[in-house]
């Protein structure tokens, strides 16, 4: 484990406040998706983004950014975090104030770190290879001002993640500096994207200074920043709490690529290749776990007769019996269930708005 000192310490923001919609009934607002066990070996998906970074960051200097109601959650599946690096914001403002918040109490604690920033819910097949692209974006983030992000090397045409377009003749030791972030695109321009060999997928990992970062939303986000420096004099103090909630709930709700990283200048992404998956819909579970020669996932207590390409997760306590599906998504919890088409998948957050207009609140 690298442990370095004031200058050169790593530290670990991993971003922990998603709801995890598009997984329910399994995810709940109770126990969203980053708190859950997708893969066969029991292990969260929290403590998965944790414990691959042991190489790098010890668990003292691991932060976790989450929703105040998730606290517990935290401290029952990672027990080695201290729990004073445990943030727990008063209200959701998406990405921008998170890392902004994780930011200035590194910067109080430290006084200078990189930051390797996560979100906590993705896998990684290739753990090894991973840990190795996060050194390459440490090394260039401790070059300067950089603002480095983890671009994916595509390995298919994808429409549903937004993309990095790269300057290829910039190359710098396999740091390419950022042409242009661009929004997901229809199969047509993906395909072209693809093909192209200048697109990354965009992971939203991140890694910078956090002097850099903090330079970034001073200039771009001052608002933020200025709210992040008063939340962070007072990190430590009894008026914490209350300079917290006062600050963050004036927070815009903004993404650090819109409200930084589209902004910005110097700004590089260090392609992966590492087995990459942010298993964004119950779509994902059949790439992440071994399936049976129909191409099923199989979980619990199922019965699969001329079954194929279809998921079923049985946790209800009862058996499911699956029948002549194809292409289909079920999940039972015992107090709901879901089928639903592949094509379908992304919509599942659609039945949350419906449980909310029906006030099933027990239930979202």
């Amino acid at each position: 484990m690298e442990n370095t000192d004031k200058a050169t310490k790593i530290c670990a923001v991993i971003m922990a406040g998603g709801r995890g919609e598009r997984f329910w009934p399994k995810s709940r607002n109770s126990c969203p998706k980053q708190f859950l066990s997708l893969t066969s070996d029991g292990a969260t998906m929290i403590q998965k983004t944790v414990r691959r970074l042991s190489p790098l960051v010890s668990p003292d200097d691991v932060f976790i950014v989450t929703n105040a109601a998730y606290k517990e959650l935290v401290l029952d599946q990672l027990p080695d975090i201290p729990e004073e690096n445990i943030l727990a914001e008063p209200c959701a403002r998406n990405t921008a104030p998170c890392i902004a918040l994780a930011a200035a109490v590194i910067e109080k604690k430290y006084g200078e770190a990189v930051m390797i920033v996560l979100p906590s819910d993705h896998l990684i097949g290739y753990e090894d290879i991973f840990v190795n692209t996060l050194k390459k974006a440490v090394k260039k983030a401790r070059a300067g001002r950089n603002l480095v992000t983890v671009g994916i090397t595509p390995t298919y045409p994808e429409t549903g993640y937004g993309y990095i377009e790269i300057k290829v003749s910039e190359s710098e030791e396999t740091a390419y500096s950022v042409n242009r972030f661009v929004e997901k695109p229809d199969l047509a321009t993906a395909k072209k994207y693809y093909s192209s060999g200048k697109y990354l997928w965009n992971s939203g990992m991140f890694v910078w200074k956090v002097s850099s970062i903090m330079s970034a939303f001073e200039q771009l986000m001052p608002e933020v920043y200025e709210g992040a420096e008063r939340i962070g004099a007072a990190y430590g103090t009894d008026s914490y709490t209350t300079v917290l909630i006062d600050e963050y709930e004036k927070f815009p709700s903004e993404s650090v690529d819109f409200g930084i990283m589209e902004k910005a200048g110097d700004i590089y992404t260090i392609p992966g290749s590492f087995g990459w998956d942010d298993v964004g819909s119950w779509l994902a579970l059949e790439r992440i776990n071994e399936t049976d020669d129909g191409s099923n996932f199989m979980s619990g207590d199922v019965i699969s007769v001329d079954t194929k390409r279809t998921t079923v997760c049985a946790e209800g306590g009862r058996l499911v019996a699956a029948v002549g599906l194809r292409d289909l998504i079920v999940v039972d919890t015992g107090d709901a269930v879901l089928v639903c088409s592949k094509n379908s998948t992304q919509d599942v957050k659609k039945v949350i708005a419906e449980l909310k207009a029906k006030k099933r609140d027990e239930l979202i």
